[in-house]
């Protein structure tokens, strides 16, 4: 799909400021991040995704930052510009926490930070929630079974690592679906000081509490919940790939 692109130079005109300094900032705040765009080689921005901030359409937005698609040099990238009302004085954290997890081979790839941007690798796909509803037909059950899967096996590498990414309970906005790979996303809340329970998370929000679950369920019939309960009670005991594999059994992946 071709996006439209406008010159990082525009984004000081309305409504354009509006997304680089939201929820609001000053002329010479919007000024000084254009510089630092300038110096992270960002060239353009597109406003294109499933958000919307006024009349613009943007790929994301959290308590820390929004999101929207860009161009480095010639490359599609993934954009957060830090709210100006963020908690967080700037993104250098939240970078070094990403490449953590790419250590692992989750997330999108970090590629720089600065204080109030992070650019990262732009996955195209649609949130998991989304994916689900959509899933019909011959082939769900496989189609389904090898994407959670393959989000456990990431959620596993994190339980390892001591890695907790905090918001997996709400699953809808923190897993994308994409045409090459289907990944975590959104650390902003993530830790290695809290006691990891992603796996748990995740399982919960697939096959045990949400909407999501029921749809699931619908797919392919899965083995009752006192079951999986039992079998992620022993896997949060040990987090070993014995209690890990046991869980996958059970989950029928």
């Amino acid at each position: 799909m071709a996006h439209l692109f406008i010159s990082i130079k525009k984004l000081s005109d309305e409504p354009y400021s509006k997304i680089l300094g939201y929820p609001k900032a000053t002329s010479s705040q919007i000024k000084s991040r254009i510089t630092e765009l300038e110096k992270l080689k960002i060239r353009s921005v597109s406003f294109t995704g499933p958000t919307t901030i006024g009349n613009l359409a943007i790929l994301g937005k959290g308590y820390v930052g929004v999101v929207v698609l860009a161009k480095k040099n010639n490359k599609l990238v993934a954009l957060k510009i830090r709210r100006t009302d963020s908690q967080r004085n700037e993104m250098k954290n939240e970078a070094i926490l990403l490449k953590l997890v790419n250590s692992v081979n989750v997330g999108p790839k970090m590629l720089v930070a600065s204080k109030n941007f992070l650019v990262m690798e732009y996955l195209e796909g649609i949130k998991i929630s989304e994916w689900v509803y959509l899933l019909k037909g011959i082939g769900s059950a496989k189609k389904i079974k090898s994407t959670v899967r393959k989000i456990l096996e990431d959620c596993y590498r994190l339980d390892q690592l001591g890695f907790d990414h905090g918001e997996l309970s709400n699953i809808s906005k923190h897993v994308i679906v994409g045409k090459t790979k289907s990944t975590l996303i959104d650390f902003e809340s993530s830790s290695t000081k809290r006691r990891p329970s992603n796996v748990t998370s995740i399982t919960q929000a697939f096959f045990i509490g949400s909407g999501i679950a029921k749809k699931v369920q619908k797919i392919y019939k899965n083995s009752s919940k006192e079951k999986i309960i039992e079998a992620l009670k022993q896997y949060k005991q040990e987090k070993t790939r014995k209690s890990f594999d046991e869980l996958l059994k059970i989950l029928k992946l």
